[in-house]
């Protein structure tokens, strides 16, 4: 992307967060240039290349819309835009999406968009992380992190999609998700794409999947999702978490007043003043290991968060496991730097299924207080096998020491070789069925690491 421009130079944002193949969908774009441009390229593997354009618009006059509106009750910010244009997706291929801003000034933003897989039979599916996106997302000033004096007790309490994201415009999604899509399309395994506010809604994309896939950074989970995929775990779907703090926050989705969905509601620490507090506790929106409606995401994931931040080698324990197979590891190989900046570990007494591997045992400090980050394997009666990092730094690492790793965080390229190894190895592996079914089972051994 070349210049971003100053905040107002052209941003945009879409009124779905995905579409099926032929589809329409409008955009709503601020610009103080005259006019702009929209392309839309797929991210892929491209014989090297790693998007390909797909369509591309004329050139559309620019509009300065109007500020945003302020909701104090929840302290939302939503832009309310007007529709600027609406496009078709006939043609489009099923995948993710960079939809981008060209104004004439020269300055660009992105849109991210995904065309959506119906079904999922036989496939891979790739599962994006929109209410996570939308969770840091900081245009307008308030995210659900902070408000606009950076202060948390000012946060949002529910943060909308009718915004344009911050920065680029599709941060998120370039640095925890896209190496992940061109690696799984390089493979060449079938494939299928979804989110996880769509999973929410309607989880007829991963009935007979190989696999779902569960990228860099997906902290933000409706009960519903998470529902739906610990049904199909148990119906015979590989799961794979590529990332750390995954299925952390309980949240809600409410509609706008046009859309639904296009709200993510998380009271956090606030969540006593939750609507839901006394009458559907099971929907409060906190963490999802507190009261009300404890649930620890430990029983899915296989792994407890435990901590930010931190930095430190990935450590490998169970060298001869077949996720390792081709990397030449020993036992007590490290990694430099792999592990960050939030990090999971399996923790005794959190409820994990059984039978349960840690492959990595890796040594760190966070806040003064040592501990561990294990990445860990489990099966599951169908079948299923579940393979958590343990790392939120797993999908950058498929970048370290390319042009595009910028947020690499001193990764070398013997780490991307690592790391890119034993995720085709994840792959392909849980591409051809239940894993329980044709590799090796998990040999529980956090007794002998947590005594």
């Amino acid at each position: 992307m070349r210049s971003q421009g100053p905040p107002t130079a052209v941003a945009g944002y879409a009124d779905r967060v995905s579409v099926t193949p032929g589809e329409e969908c409008g955009l709503y774009v601020s610009t103080t240039a005259s006019s702009f441009r929209v392309s839309a390229f797929r991210i892929g593997w491209y014989g090297g290349a790693q998007a390909r354009l797909v369509w591309s618009s004329e050139r559309i006059p620019g509009r300065a819309q109007p500020e945003p509106r302020f909701l104090t009750d929840t302290r939302t910010v939503r832009a309310d835009w007007q529709r600027t244009l609406t496009f078709t997706t006939a043609g489009w291929p099923e995948g993710a999406y960079l939809l981008r801003l060209e104004a004439d000034s020269g300055h660009q933003r992105y849109v991210p968009l995904i065309v959506r897989s119906t079904q999922g039979m036989g496939r891979t599916v790739l599962m994006h992380a929109p209410a996570t996106w939308q969770a840091y997302n900081r245009w307008g000033g308030y995210s659900l992190y902070a408000g606009s004096s950076g202060a948390y007790a000012a946060r949002s309490l529910a943060v909308s999609f009718d915004r344009p994201y911050d920065a680029e415009g599709a941060e998120k999604f370039l640095v925890y998700e896209r190496a992940a899509v061109v690696l799984a399309e390089r493979l060449g395994i079938p494939l299928a794409y979804t989110t996880g506010t769509d999973v929410h809604r309607d989880p007829e994309v991963l009935r007979g999947a190989t696999a779902v896939l569960c990228l860099g950074h997906d902290e933000y989970w409706t009960p519903e999702q998470r529902q739906h995929v610990t049904e199909a775990r148990d119906a015979g779907t590989n799961v794979a978490f590529l990332g750390a703090n995954t299925c952390f926050r309980r949240v809600r989705l409410e509609q706008s007043e046009k859309q639904p969905d296009r709200t993510v509601v998380c009271y956090k620490s606030s969540f006593r003043a939750d609507p839901c507090f006394t009458t559907h506790p099971t929907l409060v929106t906190t963490d999802f290991r507190q009261s009300p409606a404890a649930a620890p995401e430990s029983s899915l994931t296989g792994v407890l968060y435990e901590g930010f931040p931190t930095d430190a080698p990935y450590v490998v324990h169970a060298a001869d496991h077949w996720l390792y197979e081709g990397t030449g590891v020993r036992p007590g190989d490290g990694f430099d730097h792999l592990v960050g900046v939030e990090y999971d570990r399996v923790t005794p007494g959190a409820p994990v299924p059984e039978p349960l591997e840690i492959t990595a045992h890796s040594p760190l400090v966070c806040n003064g207080r040592r501990s561990h980050s294990d990445s860990a394997y489990y099966t599951v009666p169908s079948g299923a096998g579940v393979f958590a990092t343990g790392t939120m730094r797993w999908v950058e690492a498929l970048m370290a020491g390319t042009a595009d790793g910028g947020h690499d965080h001193g990764m070398d390229t013997r780490t991307r070789a690592f790391v890119t190894r034993t995720t085709e190895n994840l792959l392909r592996a849980f591409a051809e069925g239940p894993a329980a079914h044709h590799r090796p089972a998990p040999r529980p051994n956090v007794g002998e690491l947590y005594k």
